[in-house]
């Protein structure tokens, strides 16, 4: 059976108006800076929350090529020139870190790391334009040998589950595993765990999203009537982890979900007025490093300023959401493997 591919693209809604994109937060940390730059001790406090590993080192020159990126020649005389080139990011959600907020939301602790979302963030040359490709945790892939911090490597594994790198490997696992399975160089990882992401939600005083079917889930305590809610940071994670109150039970529904509420955030990000309101700026920004985690090329929040304000062509309505195409795994029935040649087009694009 073949699953569905393609998720919705995210249209000019709210009467045509085009809102900024802020992928994970990447753009408010520009207005972040801009909020909080006379605060020393505030911005020393959000950059040293940042987590980072060096994902680079780790895998070596063993990987996909790097897509050329080149400056922009439109840059302020007096500012840094902004890349223009296509960009590939990891973004994953996992329940990675130990602690009592991640263990009250049903977070693992570091000896059962796992990802729960795992979307390829693909930005097109002139950054004007983006792709965003879930890929399903129940995929079965060819998982390689990775290099572990503590010496020694991984042993390769066939059939495995795709979020089963994450588990032995952490995010270095993880990156090569998509790499291996895309043949697309990741620029860069960012992860967000459990309890951060409710803590933002909570941050920006809660996330409106509507649903086009009843969802009544037990495994993740989520209960809701179609139509429109108001959702909390606890209940907007317990949105993103459903699968078995919506559709056959799979995670391909729940990442129509995760979507949707992905996008529903980030509108409502662009239109919160964060600006306006320093201490709630505060609230949001610290919520999102504390729970942190990227490459070392986005370490700092200078990093993610340039980044961001490199992305400011690109607009919701230029942005398309689709999950890589699957059907279901010949040895279980419960379990998917990547759809070909729909999958292999569909990361060819992305190169």
């Amino acid at each position: 059976m073949t699953r569905q591919v393609e998720q919705g693209d995210a249209g000019g809604r709210a009467g045509g108006r085009a809102r900024a994109l802020k992928i994970v937060g990447l753009a408010l940390a520009g207005a972040l800076v801009l909020g909080v730059a006379g605060t020393g001790w505030a911005y020393w406090h959000l950059n040293h929350n940042i987590t980072s590993v060096d994902i680079d080192s780790a895998l070596g020159d063993d990987r996909p090529a790097r897509a050329a990126v080149t400056p922009s020649a439109s840059a302020p005389a007096d500012a840094s020139p902004l890349p223009t080139g296509s960009l590939n990011i990891l973004v994953l959600g996992s329940d990675s870190r130990s602690g009592k907020d991640n263990q009250k939301l049903g977070g693992g602790d570091s000896g059962g790391a796992r990802s729960d979302t795992a979307m390829v963030v693909h930005i097109d040359a002139g950054r004007t334009k983006a792709t965003v490709v879930s890929i399903p945790r129940d995929t079965l892939v060819t998982r390689p040998s990775c290099p572990l911090s503590s010496g020694g490597s991984t042993a390769p594994a066939y059939g495995a589950m795709f979020n089963s790198a994450y588990a032995v490997g952490g995010p270095v696992c993880a990156v090569k595993t998509v790499e291996s399975l895309t043949g697309v160089r990741m620029d860069h990882y960012l992860e967000i765990d459990f309890s951060g992401f409710a803590k933002l939600v909570d941050a920006l005083g809660g996330v409106d999203v509507t649903t086009g079917q009843d969802i009544d889930d037990d495994m993740s305590h989520l209960h809701l009537k179609a139509g429109t809610h108001h959702l909390d940071g606890r209940r907007a994670l317990a949105l993103a982890r459903t699968r078995h109150g919506i559709g056959d039970g799979s995670d391909l529904g729940r990442i129509g979900l995760q979507q949707t509420l992905v996008k529903a955030l980030l509108e409502h990000m662009s239109g919160a007025g964060l600006l306006s309101d320093p201490a709630r700026l505060y609230r949001v920004a610290d919520a999102v490093t504390t729970s942190l985690t990227t490459d070392t090329g986005l370490n700092s929040l200078n990093e993610l300023v340039s980044l961001g304000r490199s992305l400011k062509g690109l607009t919701v309505d230029r942005v398309r959401t689709v999950t890589m195409p699957v059907v279901t795994a010949p040895s279980d029935p419960n379990r998917v493997v990547a759809e070909e040649p729909a999958a292999n087009d569909l990361w060819a694009s992305l190169r």
